[in-house]
């Protein structure tokens, strides 16, 4: 294992395959947190935190008590458990240290806990047979990956906002098409990382 594959790991998980915007999951957070940058950059940075926790403990439980004892079909159950628990001590760190941003973020919050992309991570690096330190690495770019989506996402809106499009524009479909256009430019880092690092 090369330094070489783990960066290609993880600039593949932040900007090829970006979670948000090339597979189209989380995008409830993404959609919902990114009126304000302040906002946005939170929640991308705790959906990082709990991705980097997550798969930190999923990875090692399928590895040495699921897959041994041949338990594999309680992954989702253990998994979730794993997510939901993380996503509580995320919540309780954020209510007592920041509690600005805790408010800020409101529902959007525990939903961490339902994001798609939390739980597609921790099965993605289990089935793409990636090691410990592979698939922390794989974590943090998928990580970084979302918050800059939100970052950059989250710009945008606030330059929108103090825009006046055309009436059938406004609100909602001035957001979504906003949003298509962002995923259209990550499209073009196709081939990027293979060219880069020989895949």
């Amino acid at each position: 294992m090369g330094f070489r594959t783990l960066v290609s790991i993880m600039m593949s998980a932040t900007l090829v395959n970006n979670f948000v915007l090339r597979q189209f999951l989380g995008v409830c957070p993404f959609l919902g947190v990114s009126k304000e940058s302040s906002s946005a950059v939170g929640m991308g940075a705790a959906v990082t935190f709990v991705m980097l926790l997550a798969t930190a403990v999923t990875w090692p439980v399928h590895r040495f008590i699921l897959e041994p004892n041949e338990l594999g079909y309680l992954q989702t159950i253990a998994f979730i458990v794993v997510i939901a628990s993380l996503v509580q001590l995320t919540e309780f760190v954020l209510k007592r240290f920041i509690p600005s941003l805790y408010r800020s973020l409101g529902v959007y919050l525990p939903l961490i806990t339902t994001n798609c992309a939390v739980f597609a991570l921790t099965i993605m690096n289990i089935n793409s047979n990636f090691n410990y330190m592979q698939s922390l690495v794989n974590a943090l770019g998928a990580g970084l990956g979302f918050l800059l989506a939100m970052a950059l996402f989250s710009s945008i809106r606030e330059h929108t906002e103090c825009s006046e499009p055309p009436e059938a524009f406004a609100g909602p479909p001035l957001t979504l098409i906003s949003a298509a256009i962002l995923s259209l430019a990550f499209f073009g880092f196709d081939g990027v990382i293979e060219n880069l690092f020989g895949g």
